[in-house]
């Protein structure tokens, strides 16, 4: 007990010592533990904020009756006239019917009002009442329900971001349907226990609603109250046996809470995965900074450890301490973490109230937290400590008294035979996969980057001589002795360069990966608009969004039109499988898109008939002549001919139906088109049709009109959107592998105290000293950088192989990002030198050479 409180003493005096090797060891530590944190703080914050909304959501709902099938328009008004001429002997006290839609609302400035990816839903104003409770929305003073047609009743939060107030013009765009633009009067502000960040409520009279949201014989849902006495599992339970079995949901009010609930958190889970998952990768790119931080530090107090030997410590006492060291270590820098990632917490949730439709709360920093920020902090260092602990206590003692006793002085033959083994069959799995299609193969690739990442880590040390001495014999060059140096600095410990590397291979393979799948999708976008389309212009929704059927209208009459084609969604059951696809309204594909055929079949598609891509053919089994039979939403069942099979066109996926079809399967209220290909007539120039389609199309607001390189450059400004996302998760693990280039080189100068100073004594210059450091590191990112690009490619261009099932085309491979890579590796390898750099060239050489 004794022997063991004396080296804690001494591992916790080592500490204190070097304080500076503590907080660099530290910080590696808490960037990682600060992203688990931080993630596990946040998406419990919004679930708590999610959890309390849905608490207040359907106030006074007993029992809510939808339909079973989500593709149904809703249940029949049928239904709900003989639920209210059951009320008395079924228990139920009010029931309020409901119509429900995709909406635009118009801001002051007559723009459509943002939303942040929150809902924007009309529905029908249900007055005070007749309201199962007062805790569905209260009317704020000043404002009144809608009486007409003309007047809408709007959420005040959505009003005071729209800068709308009561007796406020307005203009109300479904998102669906074949209504038109509606000039409103805002009459009433509706204060909503359940409205939160961007979410917009716009009601209408109930007649309003039941005209625009519906067909006229079905309502979205039923809600109802239970008279005194009738609990609601009781009225449940009545309600189901009055409806026919397997046609309706009928669920409680807690019930519908509850799914909601469910709902958002199975999002919120698999948000949390993603960013774990990234927090993971830099925590993985830590480990081996905090190994390779713990084996200098061990072959640095080679004869430390050695007198500790020999005055009686034993090699489990060695190991302990070091150990011990790294224990402290991971807990202060899971703490720091902890602390770190709840303010990271606190700027993500202030950037997405402000910028998305994610509801606002109070920071929830719960247990699971602490212990995940404490626990990764701790067995991550534990860990990474543990092989250089071991090294250490097997150190004989006499040997370690030796100045000349360098950590990594080992032989690299069976690790590096081993990693060649690895990677060889890594490379011969990832080019099998590269062979096949979907997910069998993609997994394969993975299997095979698997194989490949751990033979980088055997045979890494190896690898970095050669390539190492050849880059710095081209690099070095200019500098003279200077650049000899450096190079010979950068390969004198292979191990340690390897690991160093390492770290910034992982963070800029997965780089080069997601950069190899970014640059394939525009390049097979790019190929999809130019060999796809032939239409002069496009006619789409701003940010993916559907467009609804009206549009069309507006744009078949503007002047200068010759053709137009509007691609409707169909969305309809084939058997037990929901599926969709396209319907051609307003005259033939072939007219605005290319369309080979492959089977000899005409081109052009029947009104009651449809078209199917080779791809959906080879899938579905579809071939020319058979009959398909499709089931609408409200039940019909529609049996189509197919009259011919097409070569695969991006545009045009995955089939395409007639019109006859298409008001067969959709409802009137339902249908909303994807884009409206159109070309001028003749004699009539491009840019007088633009202006022509723009004003037609101005009132809808959430609708553009772009050429076919506006098409592409929209498309491609959306991948690199989330391409720039996941760089800057990324960046996570690029930030510690920069952090580990500069840890590694301060300690290498530590280790070099008495070569630096002897360099110094026989006249190198300060600046002299700084370069050679500058080079090493430079030289060291350039390595890293080379085989994480390399590997990085490889493993992309496999990827895209393998997601030609899904659309993806040829692979392309990010040449602009490549040289970008190799070169912003340079800049960082000097901008990672810099401190240790300034820190040798302050190195005086007498106490240097006095040392050790």
């Amino acid at each position: 007990m004794a022997s063991s409180s004396v080296m804690r003493r001494v591992s916790l005096r080592n500490l204190r010592a070097h304080k500076l090797r503590l907080f660099l060891t530290v910080f590696s530590i808490v960037l990682g533990t600060s992203f688990v944190a931080g993630s596990i703080v946040f998406t419990s914050t919004i679930s708590k904020a999610f959890n309390d909304i849905f608490d207040s959501a359907a106030p006074g709902v007993a029992v809510e009756v939808t339909p079973a099938d989500r593709q149904s328009p809703g249940v029949p008004q049928s239904v709900v006239d003989e639920l209210t001429s059951r009320k008395r002997e079924l228990g139920i006290d009010r029931l309020v019917t409901d119509y429900s839609g995709l909406v635009t609302v118009a801001n002051a400035d007559g723009k459509a009002l943002q939303t942040g990816g929150a809902p924007s839903v009309g529905s029908a104003y249900v007055p005070p009442d007749q309201a199962l409770s007062p805790d569905a929305g209260k009317l704020l003073p000043g404002g009144r329900g809608p009486a007409n047609a003309g007047e809408i009743v709007l959420n005040s939060s959505a009003a005071s971001e729209a800068g709308l107030k009561v007796g406020s013009p307005t203009k109300v765009v479904l998102g669906q349907g074949s209504a038109a633009p509606r000039d409103v009067t805002v009459v009433g502000l509706l204060d909503l226990p359940s409205s939160t960040g961007g979410f917009v409520n716009v009601q209408f009279d109930q007649a309003t609603a039941r005209q625009l949201f519906s067909d006229g014989t079905h309502v979205a849902q039923v809600d109802m109250s239970a008279v005194d006495g009738v609990t609601p599992t009781q009225l449940q339970e009545r309600v189901e046996k009055a409806l026919p079995a397997d046609t309706y949901q009928v669920r409680t009010g807690d019930q519908v809470r509850q799914d909601q609930k469910d709902q958002v958190n199975q999002f919120l889970t698999i948000f949390t995965g993603i960013l774990l998952a990234f927090a993971a990768i830099g925590l993985i790119v830590g480990t081996f900074i905090i190994y390779n931080t713990f084996s200098m530090i061990v072959a640095q107090r080679n004869r430390e450890l050695a007198l500790l030997r020999a005055v009686g410590a034993s090699k489990q006492q060695v190991s302990r301490s070091v150990l011990f060291e790294a224990f402290v270590v991971g807990v202060i820098g899971g703490v720091v973490g902890l602390g770190i990632g709840i303010g990271l917490a606190a700027a993500l949730k202030a950037i997405t109230s402000s910028s998305s439709g994610l509801p606002d709360a109070p920071l929830q920093v719960g247990v699971w937290a602490v212990l995940a920020a404490l626990f990764v902090g701790v067995v991550v260092t534990m860990i990474s400590a543990w092989v250089p602990a071991v090294r250490a206590s097997r150190v004989p003692p006499v040997e370690a008294m030796r100045a000349g006793m360098a950590e990594g002085s080992a032989s690299l033959v069976r690790r590096t035979v081993a990693g060649a083994v690895i990677g060889v069959a890594g490379v011969v799995i990832i080019l099998i996969g590269a062979m096949g299609v979907g997910l069998g193969p993609a997994i394969a690739v993975g299997v095979g980057a698997a194989a490949c990442i751990i033979a980088v880590v055997l045979a890494g040390p190896a690898l970095s001589r050669p390539v190492v001495g050849a880059l710095g014999s081209v690099i070095g060059a200019p500098f003279g002795k200077i650049g000899r140096l450096a190079r010979t600095n950068a390969v004198r410990n292979p191990r340690r360069t390897a690991a160093t590397a390492f770290a910034l291979t992982l963070g800029l393979m997965l780089v080069a990966v997601i950069g190899t799948l970014g640059t394939s999708f525009k390049g097979t976008v790019d190929s999809a608009v130019d060999s796809g389309i032939k239409a002069d212009y496009i006619v789409a929704g701003t940010n993916n969004l559907p467009i609804p059927a009206a549009v069309y209208d507006s744009v078949a009459k503007a002047d200068g039109v010759g053709t137009a084609v509007s691609l409707g969604v169909v969305q309809a059951k084939v058997g037990d499988d929901t599926v969709t696809g396209y319907a051609a309204l307003g005259g033939q594909p072939a007219e605005v898109a290319t369309m080979t055929m492959k089977d000899g079949a005409s081109d052009q598609l029947p009104a009651d008939g449809m078209l199917v891509s080779e791809r959906a053919s080879a899938n579905r089994g579809w071939q020319t002549g058979d009959v398909v039979t499709f089931t609408g939403a409200t039940g019909q069942q529609v049996k189509v001919t197919v009259a011919g099979v097409y070569a695969d066109n991006e545009v045009l996926q995955p089939w395409l139906v007639g019109p006859d079809v298409y008001n067969k399967l959709v409802p009137a209220a339902a249908r909303v088109s994807v884009a409206i290909f159109v070309t001028p007539s003749s004699g009539f120039s491009d840019d007088d049709l633009r202006r022509n389609l723009e004003a037609a199309t101005d009132s809808y607001l959430t609708v553009q009109v772009q050429d076919r390189q506006q098409f592409k450059n929209s498309a491609s400004a959306q991948i690199d959107q989330m391409l720039a996302t996941l760089y800057a998760m990324l960046g996570l693990a690029l930030l510690i592998a920069v952090l580990g280039i500069v840890n590694t080189l301060a300690l290498s100068v530590v280790e070099r105290t008495r070569e630096i100073g002897m360099l110094r004594a026989v006249g190198m210059l300060r600046s002299q000293v700084r370069r050679s450091i500058y080079l090493e590191s430079v030289l060291i990112a350039i390595f890293g950088a080379i085989v994480g690009v390399i590997l990085g490619c490889l493993i992309g261009w496999a990827l895209v192989r393998t997601l030609a099932k899904w659309g993806l085309g040829t692979p392309v491979l990010p040449w602009g990002l490549i040289v970008f890579t190799l070169i912003a590796s340079a800049v960082v390898g000097v901008l990672a030198a810099l401190w240790p750099a300034v820190r040798a060239a302050r190195t005086r050489p007498l106490e240097a050479i006095a040392e050790a």
